[in-house]
Order: structure tokens, then sequence, then C-alpha cells
């Protein structure tokens, strides 16, 4: 197939190299006027433009549905308005981007990069003065969008998929689980919790419903032939996200009283959410009962208070709750 080529002086191309300075070199705060756009069209591409044809090419952009605003001042100037978005909506994107552990370093500054043209170079210059990702605590698995594209191919298709899934040992080294062979597992849901993707499935070698980090996942899953099982009679991925300790655990998810200080009702919203049910103990303390799976990520969540959130029943977890904290008393002699 033969490219069409054509020179860059080519006056068919003025109406894109037009729309092109507006994107890159005009914003609210920022306009070019008909003389400093027919400039940088003769400095930047060699066309020669009359200062009456700019308007007409303005017009013809403006029916193509490009907003350009026109102000008058002591020449008509030009801005591009129709961004797709604002510099405080892409400094969030951005935000998110760097705070992200799944995305790795290198995939967070191409990202970024692309989010920053999407504004204008004054505004761009204002982001990038704002960036910084170096020593943030990155993901290391430059897969891992592939993976998740995998994935989401997979539940779109109703089939199942084969990977394999890693841990760090205690040399800090690499290795598989399940005994070195793929775990084969139908998806039912990718989940974006604590800085982290999870995949939720139904794992054949487990018979059961297992929660596996994107990120572990040692490369991009095979897709089967073979179609998935069906959900279990009660599966709810809303309801499986707020039992919020599930994540690290195998175990079903059970009703934990917790006595807590006042103190400690924004630690709790932020755990379990706004609807969370709470009954006032006196004047300096709540109770509540709440959802969760039992696991040492529940246990540290409940010590990090500082003794400010007790947990009150059932008794075998408080009894659990208290052989882990002598255990690790224990250690200490």
């Amino acid at each position: 197939m033969i490219k069409p080529k054509a020179e860059d002086n080519d006056t068919r191309l003025r109406i894109l190299y037009l729309y092109q300075i507006l994107l890159t070199q005009t914003d609210e705060d920022h306009t070019l006027s008909t003389k400093q756009i027919t400039d940088h069209m003769m400095e930047q591409h060699n066309i020669l433009v009359h200062r009456t044809t700019v308007p007409k090419d303005i017009d013809l952009l403006r029916a193509a549905g490009f907003e350009i605003i026109g102000e008058r001042k002591r020449a008509w100037e030009y801005y591009l308005a129709d961004r797709k978005f604002s510099v405080p909506e892409l400094k969030l994107l951005i935000d998110a981007v760097q705070s992200s552990k799944f995305i790795t370093e290198k995939k967070s500054e191409s990202l970024i990069e692309k989010l920053i043209s999407l504004t204008s170079e004054t505004n761009a210059d204002k982001l990038k003065r704002s960036v910084h990702i170096t020593g943030r605590v990155k993901s290391e698995n430059e897969k891992g969008y592939y993976i998740v594209d995998a994935i989401n191919e997979a539940i779109n298709a109703g089939v199942k998929i084969s990977f394999y899934y890693s841990e760090l040992n205690g040399k800090k080294k690499e290795v598989l689980r399940n005994d070195g062979k793929p775990y084969t597992v139908s998806p039912f849901d990718l989940i974006w919790d604590g800085d982290y993707y999870y995949l939720t499935g139904y794992c054949d070698e487990r018979e059961a419903v297992r929660t596996y980090r994107v990120d572990r996942i040692k490369k991009q899953p095979e897709l089967l032939k073979e179609k998935v099982v069906k959900k279990p009679k009660g599966y709810n991925v809303s309801k499986y996200t707020t039992e919020v300790f599930r994540m690290f655990s195998t175990d079903e998810a059970v009703d934990v009283t917790l006595l807590c200080d006042n103190c400690c009702m924004n630690a709790v919203v932020d755990k379990f959410g706004k609807k969370v049910k709470i009954s006032s103990v006196g004047e300096e303390q709540f109770q509540t009962t709440v959802k969760v799976c039992i696991s040492p990520t529940f246990y540290r969540w409940v010590f990090g208070s500082s003794g400010k959130i007790v947990i009150e029943g059932p008794v075998e977890v408080r009894n659990a709750y208290k052989k882990m904290l002598q255990k690790s008393l224990d250690s200490m002699n």
C-alpha cells in the first residue's frame, strides 16, 4: 500500500495546522491574535496565510464541532475552549496515576505524558512542575495492563483463564504458588482496592471462590475454550467488596462487634462505608457490628487504633486476636 505524501507547506494542511496551533498554544488564559496565528503558520509550516483567511478557517473548524472562542481586544484573538479535561481534572487524574502502586513507574510516566498532552503547552508546563514519581512504591510488573485486558476479555467472553501466580519468599525471590502449576479460574470480577487490582473467580484447583492480586499474576493469562462456571448462589461483588478484609482471607465473612472510641468514627466509616450501623455507648464510645473476613490484616487494623477499637465478639475472634498479640509479645523476649 502506497502512503499518500504531502509537502510541509501544502495549503491543504492549513486547517489541521491551525487546529494544532490552537490545541497546543491556547486556552482561556492564553489567546492568539490573527497576526500571531499567521506568523506561526509561516514560521512552523512555511504557509503564507492572509489575515482575512484565519476567521474563515476558524469558522470551518467551528462548523466541524470545535468550540473556538473569539474575543475582540485590540484585535481579534482566539482560543480553543472545548478541552476534554480541565486542568484540575487532569491534575486529579495525574495524582491517581502517580499514587497507584499497580501502575509501574515507566508506565506512569508514559500515561502522565499523554494526560499532559491534552492541555495547552502553558498549562502542561504547570502540570509538569507538580509531577513527582521517583521514590514511590510502584509495581514492577510491566505486563499489568495486558493482564487486566486479558482478564476483561475473558470475563466478556465467558471463558476460563489459566495463569501462574507468584509470591516472594524469605530471600525476596519470586516463587510460583500451586507447586509451580497454573491456576485455572473462572473470572467473575476485577476489583480495585487499596491501590491494587484484584481478580475474583472460581478456582478449579481449590474448588471455591478465590481472590488473586493481579500484579502477582506472572504473565498474561491464557484464555481457555472452556466456559466459566456459574457464580455461586449469593455471590454479589458489591457485598463481596464491603467485607473489606476478604481480599486477604479465604474464610467466610462473620459478624464482628466492635466497641470504639468516638475519635475512631472516621476510621470505621473509611473501612465500612457511611451506611455502617452504629449505636452510642455513653458519651465517649459507640458500638457497631460489621461483617469481615477474619485475618491478620483485620487484626492489624484493630491494633492500629492503639486500644481505641475493642473486639467485643464473637469469643473465638477475641481469643484469636489475643493469641496473635501474645505471640508478638513472646517473640520480643
